[in-house]
């Protein structure tokens, strides 16, 4: 199927970032390529961006919208955690600006063999990198009761993760649970209604997903030196899709602007510390009305910056 998926707030970063002829910039999740194509045509004729993707089906896609670009642009099959080692590789060092769109992309949700929506009945997988052992159906047949519990109650903030976590160790002893399909309907059992009118499922499915691509582990590797990739006035925009993604990007945004991380009352400090960045969001950018209304799955974006110091 063709690679489906817009991009989210594409002129909030475009104005962010403020693309220039000459530098290089990274967008870390290039997915089909709506922001690195923005990065391109504003920073030509000799701008460069590195774009990586865990997908290769993503990869691929960018690649045939932006082959124009030439050797502008170059692509690495590559989780964002690895962005300063593949820089160093280029000889870029640090870059002019960079960006991260997290979360799962449409293409994903809606490609019947990739195992991430209750949409479709079909295999459980919920892969990014299809290259890694790891997938939901291992997590959902193998993970005992309290670690499928726990996950659910972190990654999907889940009310009724025990619950759904015993039902699902009960139902895998009688035969493996395969499929999406099977693994919504035992949670709608178990729920039986889902909050704000979405699918009892959902929350479970977020939290699989978190799971098995390490997501907000991801995140937080990255965010704890993120600052490094940076040159000096270098801006980074970070574009969350929900609470626990969030809630990382503002607590490392604000630790990168602080001037000190000793406790309060410290009379000198100690912590050998010193600010990195500069917020330029105190609140997250949300999408406009009209990007909502032309795509509802902008509705949860939220988008925080810095600048590098």
């Amino acid at each position: 199927m063709d690679y489906r998926h817009v991009s989210v707030m594409v002129n909030e970063v475009r104005e962010i970032l403020g693309p220039r002829d000459r530098r290089r910039y990274l967008d870390g999740t290039i997915g089909g390529g709506g922001h690195a194509e923005q990065l391109l045509i504003h920073s030509s004729p000799e701008g460069r961006v590195l774009g990586l993707d865990r997908d290769e089906e993503a990869l691929d896609a960018a690649r045939a919208r932006l082959r124009q670009y030439g050797d502008r642009l170059v692509l690495r099959h590559a989780n964002f955690v690895q962005a300063k080692g593949i820089l160093d590789e280029l000889g870029w060092g640090a870059v002019d600006g960079a960006l991260l769109d997290l979360g799962v992309s449409a293409h994903q949700l809606e490609s019947p063999d990739r195992g991430f929506s209750f949409q479709f009945d079909s295999r459980l997988d919920m892969r990014m990198d299809r290259r890694q052992a790891l997938d939901a159906f291992a997590i959902v047949n193998r993970y005992p009761a309290r670690e499928l519990e726990d996950m659910l109650r972190t990654f999907g903030e889940e009310p009724q993760a025990r619950r759904i976590a015993r039902e699902i160790v009960a139902a895998r002893a009688r035969k493996p649970i395969e499929t999406t399909g099977e693994l919504a309907a035992l949670v709608r059992r178990v729920k039986r209604r889902g909050q704000q009118g979405h699918h009892p499922a959902t929350q479970t499915f977020q939290a699989l997903r978190i799971a098995v691509n390490a997501e907000l582990e991801s995140l937080r590797v990255f965010l704890q030196h993120g600052y490094e990739i940076l040159r000096p006035k270098a801006r980074m925009a970070i574009i969350s899709f929900h609470s626990l993604e969030d809630r990382l990007v503002k607590n490392a945004f604000r630790t990168w602007s602080r001037a000190c991380l000793c406790p309060p009352g410290r009379l000198r400090c100690e912590c050998g510390w010193s600010q990195k960045a500069t917020l330029l969001t105190k609140k997250p950018l949300r999408p406009s009305a009209e990007e909502v209304e032309a795509n509802p799955r902008a509705r949860s974006a939220k988008l925080r910056a810095v600048e590098r110091i």
